[in-house]
């Protein structure tokens, strides 16, 4: 399973993801056209803070299998794409009932006017893994545009496989890094000890 992969240590919160993101889901697909476009296009990644200070996280569909959004959706709006990879929503069958939204474990859905529903609806908008552009073999909009890699696209056992050793290689190199000192007992330790040795000696006598 192809999967859009977060280095969260890498993100530095530029938010190009997010403009790319729009701008491919716009009906132009111009930045300067979707600036004017009725509805304005949204993007369907969405950059929060992280966990600590000065992070950022880049937040999107996980596509889930099983996926609780598809399962409560009670229009059929929500879908699976043939090689049951990519959860799609179908705009003019979603009724904007936000169930979808309350069982998401990620917070990713959001609602939006959408060029591709009927005019003027608000809609059920989230991620859909770029579908169009994978068809001709390109990969995802967010992945293309961000100069960090912090987002990777791939296999998802290749980039875990990948992400763990990186992971490995900077633990390693910090700990060759760190020179460990011989450890210094406090000054009355040492007097015990040295108290200590000479009876040690004085009973063998």
């Amino acid at each position: 399973m192809k999967t859009v992969f977060v280095q969260t240590e890498r993100c530095v919160g530029c938010k190009q993801c997010e403009i790319a993101c729009a701008v491919e889901h716009s009906q132009s697909k111009d930045l300067f056209s979707a600036v004017f476009e009725e509805p304005q296009p949204r993007p369907r990644i969405q950059v929060g803070p992280g966990v600590y200070l000065n992070t950022s996280f880049p937040n999107k569909c996980r596509h889930c299998n099983p996926a609780p959004c598809l399962a409560v959706c009670p229009t059929a709006a929500i879908s699976r794409t043939s090689d049951q990879e990519i959860v799609l929503i179908d705009g003019n069958k979603c009724i904007a009932c936000a169930m979808c939204a309350m069982v998401c474990p990620f917070d990713v859905i959001r609602y939006y006017e959408s060029a591709e529903a009927l005019q003027g609806k608000i809609v059920a908008l989230k991620c859909d893994h770029c579908v169009s552009r994978q068809e001709k073999g390109i990969e995802p909009a967010c992945v293309e545009v961000c100069k960090v890699n912090a987002l990777l696209f791939g296999e998802v056992n290749e980039l875990v496989r990948e992400a763990s050793s990186r992971l490995a290689r900077a633990v390693s190199t910090a700990a060759a890094a760190v020179s460990p000192e011989p450890v210094q007992l406090p000054e009355h330790y040492q007097a015990w000890r040295n108290w200590g040795e000479s009876a040690s000696k004085l009973a063998k006598r």
